[in-house]
């Protein structure tokens, strides 16, 4: 075990490199400034934010988006995929005792390994925050932030605000880059937008929180786009969480990598015609000049649109379906007089969108079931809602939920699109004596135009982080969290979560 003072010594060594990082890169970078591009605008903005940037609503909302984010990756800990990620880890590389892991009391990792596998405990139940267009924002960002500060020394440590900064920043970017096409707005087909856009966001956010100059920003994104992207193929397997970890690395790993001084595309996010940057992801991207920060017409977009939190660990389309069964089940109670048997259903029928990889009649796994309109309908049909524990494998393999499920029909209404801002779920159910019964829900409780409350937020959280951490340390990441732009540095929440 190394003592007390050789930690220091590290920290103290990891932050003198990254200066040497910041010197050397400026040596080479003392250049005449080129005419602006979409790319060098990006990299102005990460650099230019400031604290009278973030509004009262910009600070609140993501701020609850960190107590989720912690929260989810804290239940994620115990999860087998995490273990997997962590052992990785321990067995492959060479200790470095440098950044703290989720629910692991003293164990300690190198700070992209730490962003990795703490990246992969947020997603690893498929529970965290969901924005539009389609893309899990926090959770690719959070973790090499905490990876960061955990690492610098205790005289050095970023301030609450410094953090929430570069926080939103990440968040901002991710956005932005989003809304450039009208592909990302929908259920994604082809890749999984974390694995892309997250990549480029956890870039922007380590970028500033290491205090990298404009240049070495743009060229951070630049490089974080050479190191993104994740089939689509792999989603309802454990391997879907590493899309999160990988992003919330290698977005690390592209920030340390400017701040030595190695170059990409200034064009990368251009979309110019014959140069394959980011439109290479997003046939449709006709991109535009980030605003400066300081412009009247830049509003932060988590200014104008909240984030979704999920009240169970799925999908997040499962979410309609799920409130729409809920509608029925209350129905289905009150007329067996508290006794739900499947021998009284003729026909599930639901009405949801288009999109084949959460279109799983019959999954075999906890990752499947995550992913599967017919479970989450079917288990809040039974039991009157989905829970953490309704993806346990006995959970799974009850007699009475197979026979829910093979009496489901599927149909995709034309009015129904693939998109989470518009789209609907319908639940119609049939019983053997021809009464029908009908659910239908097109906001859920927790979608960003009806979000959580206060309560509810914190009771999600409470009952995850609780899971690993004892009531006085649940208590202190919220106290820690709901003050954090007044801390004058992070070790208050970092203290709450070695």
């Amino acid at each position: 075990m190394l003592s007390t003072i050789q930690k220091a010594t590290r920290q103290v060594s990891a932050l003198s490199a990254i200066r040497s990082f910041h010197k050397s890169a400026l040596d080479v970078m003392e250049r005449p400034a080129p005419e602006e591009t979409v790319t060098s605008s990006f990299g102005r903005f990460i650099q230019g934010v400031q604290p009278r940037h973030l509004s009262a609503v910009v600070l609140h909302r993501s701020k609850r988006m960190v107590l989720d984010s912690i929260g989810v990756g804290l239940l994620g800990s115990t999860t087998e995929v995490f273990e997997l990620a962590l052992q990785h880890c321990q067995h492959m590389y060479a200790p470095d005792d440098i950044s703290f892991v989720y629910g692991r009391s003293g164990t300690k990792l190198s700070p992209t390994l730490a962003a990795l596998v703490n990246g992969v405990a947020v997603h690893s139940m498929d529970f965290d925050d969901t924005w539009h267009p389609a893309t899990h924002p926090s959770g690719a960002v959070l973790p090499p932030l905490l990876a960061i500060c955990d690492m610098l020394p205790q005289n050095s440590k970023p301030s609450g605000f410094d953090l929430l900064m570069a926080f939103n920043i990440g968040i901002e970017v991710q956005g932005r880059l989003m809304r450039f096409s009208n592909e990302a707005h929908n259920i994604p087909k082809r890749f999984h937008p974390p694995s892309v856009v997250g990549t480029l966001g956890s870039a922007a956010a380590c970028a500033r929180l290491l205090s990298l100059n404009q240049t070495q920003c743009s060229h951070a994104l630049a490089i974080a786009a050479s190191l993104a992207g994740a089939p689509m193929a792999n989603a309802a397997t454990q391997s879907k969480p590493l899309h999160i970890g990988n992003a919330s690395r290698l977005g690390l790993e592209a920030a340390l990598l400017a701040s030595r001084g190695m170059e990409a595309s200034p064009l990368v996010l251009d979309g110019v015609p014959g140069v394959a940057g980011f439109s290479a992801f997003y046939e449709d991207y006709t991109p535009k000049p980030m605003v400066s920060p300081d412009d009247a017409e830049h509003t932060f977009l988590l200014e104008t649109q909240d984030i979704a939190f999920k009240r169970f660990p799925a999908h997040l389309g499962m979410h309609w379906v799920s409130d729409a069964a809920a509608h029925v089940h209350k129905a289905l109670l009150a007329l067996s007089g508290g006794i739900i048997s499947p021998s009284s259903v003729q026909e599930i029928l639901l009405r949801v969108p288009h999109s084949k990889y959460i279109n799983r009649p019959f999954p075999e796994s906890e990752h499947q079931a995550r992913h599967s309109f017919q479970f989450n309908a079917c288990t809040t049909l039974l039991d009157g809602q989905v829970t953490v524990q309704s993806f346990h494998p006995k959970a799974l393999m009850r007699p009475e939920l197979h026979a829910l499920l093979s009496r489901v029909r599927v149909e995709h209404p034309q009015d129904n699109p693939a998109n989470f801002d518009c789209m609907y779920g319908e639940v119609q159910v049939t019983l053997v004596d021809g009464i029908v019964l009908q659910g239908h829900c097109d906001t859920f409780y927790g979608h960003w135009r009806n979000p959580l409350s206060k309560e509810s937020l914190h009771k999600k959280f409470c009952n995850n982080a609780s899971v690993v951490l004892p009531p006085e340390r649940v208590n202190g990441i919220i106290e820690a969290v709901e003050k954090l732009e007044f801390l004058s540095d992070c070790k208050p929440l970092l203290d709450q979560l070695q």
